[in-house]
């Protein structure tokens, strides 16, 4: 080994064979079992009773102890039987009454379906397995001037770390020097790369692509984004869907019904239809194989788990199998305007000019005193004009915020006052350019007007302005038949022109959080299902109210926490993904089911009218399971 190889290997833990094996012990372990059959059969073909007896029972240890195990577990802690106790007590009737391929051979089929159900809980896993090791181990950390590697559960809030190209970033921060690319894929879902500069936030998990950057870290490691998409998705899996409690609970009575007909079958055809007694009691075995509902134990758990995972791959999680259940039976839906109809800032649409003023110039000198303001609709028009006109901004003299109203400042001698209509004059701003304020209200801007010496200079109109995804989005989810709803505290004039712009059906204005809670009971009691989408804070009663609260936050830690679906990325069109994938789960149940219950039924009828022997009813009963647990792993495929 070269030095390199010996330095880079060094301190690594040694994985052991029974390590490496263990995942695949299962398979395995059906594979031995097989094997074993195969010599059991030669073995009595041969004439050698004993040794293929011998052979056969391997094949029963082998093959069925991690079922019996399991099953006996269960049975124990439930203080109930269940299917793997049902196969248990065929394979050992079968042998009783002297077919030991055939009971060796179910041993077999149950372990290869076993095998493949936890090949597909494990499937369903990869995606919280992949991102697990996506988070980095170490961490660059600067500290006056000094690198040095450290692990990344040392890092505090407040650190200096250094995140080269090509490096994935080890904690939540934000960036304090240097501009780079980042996919955040692992976060969002979202393939395309995102440019980040000087104070814009990252996560961990993220890849830098292109420049170096030193971030300062604004999380701990188990406290950061990445982290509770983990601990999300983990507490999603766990969780059960009320299809699947149903089924659970239905598997105890069904499983006790079974064995008290299979006992029925043991002595009344013996007595009522001059059946042998090795007739009926084959006939019973046979029962207890077929009559076991491993196919429809397996139709549920298997299908919610590979949608959440897929889910979860796209930047759609889903706290549980009930939320996602849910989703597909969507009536109506109700989104807050800001931040999710709408882009949430407040953007420039028109500006009107005096023609006495020059347009660079009082832009300029509006965005320096504007500069000074934390207001959105003052940081917005600095936006603006730095970006057009990509010059230095200067300090005004003697600068009033006058809360509510505007700010008064002076530059070289001129009186300049920023702000509502009233501030300046509302004569003047109403007669401003022939009356244009009026269109531009109605079509839900905010206006700013601009004062300077006295006369009206400027209009400044902006605007929440709507996604440019949000129209067809929510044009899908009609022809989906679900009813769209708007609720939000602007005006009435505002949220009009905002509902118009977005195509939704019905819109609120002027709606305090606990009025959206009122809407939304009234809605209710009008469709059976609804959504409330939100981001995730000010919309926390409402979303708890919903039968399914979707969050639209980017990401935020408020969004994980009280939301039941979380859109990693304020993307209206994943709404419809979720629906759209619900509705794929909910098929697959049903196409499971009804299979599983039809192959049930045509085995039992078969086996009564004695057209079934023991092998086909072993190889119908599990291949109907592996087929169901198959049609599951479709869900897994976008």
């Amino acid at each position: 080994m070269s030095t390199d190889a010996k330095r880079l290997t060094k301190g690594l833990p040694k994985v052991s064979i029974l390590e490496k094996i263990k995942p695949h012990a299962e398979l395995i372990a059906a594979g031995l079992s097989g094997v074993f059959i195969a010599a059991g059969w030669i073995t009595d073909k041969m004439g050698d009773h004993v040794t293929s007896i011998i052979f056969y029972l391997l094949a029963f240890v082998i093959g069925g102890f991690a079922k019996a195990k399991e099953g006996i577990e269960a049975t124990y802690e439930n203080k109930q039987l269940n299917v793997e106790m049902l196969m248990i007590f065929a394979a050992i009737g079968s042998a009783i009454i002297g077919y030991w391929t055939e009971g060796a051979v179910l041993i077999f089929i149950f372990a290869v379906s076993g095998a493949l159900e936890t090949y597909t809980m494990n499937k369903s896993h990869k995606e919280i397995s992949s991102l697990m090791k996506l988070q980095p181990e170490e961490a660059l950390l600067i500290n006056n001037g000094i690198e040095r590697r450290v692990p990344v559960s040392e890092l505090k809030i407040g650190d200096q770390i250094l995140v080269k190209p090509g490096e994935r970033i080890p904690s939540d921060g934000v960036i304090k020097m240097g501009h780079t690319n980042i996919d955040e894929a692992a976060i969002t879902g979202e393939s395309m790369p995102v440019s980040k500069g000087i104070d814009k936030e990252v996560f961990a998990g993220t890849v830098n692509l292109t420049g170096a950057i030193t971030l300062q870290t604004t999380k701990t490691s188990n406290e950061t984004l990445f982290h509770k998409i983990i601990e999300l998705v983990q507490s999603a899996q766990s969780e059960k869907s009320p299809s699947q409690l149903f089924i659970e609970r239905f598997e105890g009575t069904y499983v006790k019904t079974v064995l008290v007909v299979v006992l029925l079958m043991m002595f009344l055809p013996y007595f009522l239809l001059d059946w042998t007694w090795n007739e009926s009691f084959y006939r019973a075995m046979i029962l207890l194989v077929v009559a076991s509902p491993c196919a429809l134990v397996a139709s549920i758990m298997p299908a919610t788990l590979s949608a959440i995972s897929n889910g979860a791959k796209r930047g759609i999680l889903v706290k549980g199998g009930v939320h996602l259940e849910n989703l597909s039976h969507l009536e109506a839906i109700a989104f807050d305007k800001t931040g999710t109809l709408t882009k949430g800032k407040p953007e420039v649409t028109e500006i009107i000019i005096h023609e006495n003023f020059s347009e660079s110039e009082l832009l300029w000198k509006a965005a320096s005193i504007e500069n000074q303001s934390n207001h959105p609709l003052a940081q917005s028009i600095v936006k603006y004009v730095k970006a057009k006109f990509d010059t230095d901004l200067i300090q005004p003299e003697n600068l009033e915020d006058v809360s509510g109203w505007g700010v008064k400042a002076e530059i070289n001698g001129e009186q300049w006052k920023i702000g509502k209509a009233d501030f300046v004059g509302k004569e003047a701003a109403l007669t401003f350019a022939d009356g244009k304020a009026a269109e531009l209200a109605s079509q839900g801007n905010t206006l700013v007007f601009v004062q300077v010496n006295g006369c009206l200079a400027a209009m400044i109109a902006l605007k929440d302005v709507v996604r440019q995804e949000t129209k067809a989005a929510l044009d899908h989810l009609k022809k989906l038949g679900i009813y769209t709803v708007m609720l939000t505290g602007d005006s009435e004039k505002t949220a009009k022109a905002i509902a118009k712009e977005s195509h939704v059906d019905q819109f609120f204005a002027e709606c305090l959080p606990e009025e959206k809670v009122e809407q939304l009971k009234k809605l209710k009691e009008k469709y059976k299902t609804i959504a409330m989408v939100g981001d995730g804070i000010n919309d926390a009663p409402a979303l708890a109210i919903a039968n399914v609260g979707i969050a639209m936050g980017e990401g935020s830690d408020v969004a994980l926490e009280t939301a039941d679906v979380v859109l990693m990325k304020n993307d209206l069109p994943r709404i419809a993904e979720a629906i759209r994938l619900s509705q794929r789960m909910n098929s697959i149940i049903k196409q499971n089911v009804i299979f599983s219950i039809t192959v049930i039924m045509i085995l039992i009828s078969s086996n009564f009218f004695q057209l079934l022997d023991l092998p086909f009813g072993v190889i119908g009963h599990e291949g109907s399971t592996i087929l169901v647990i198959l049609n599951s792993l479709r869900l897994l495929k976008n």
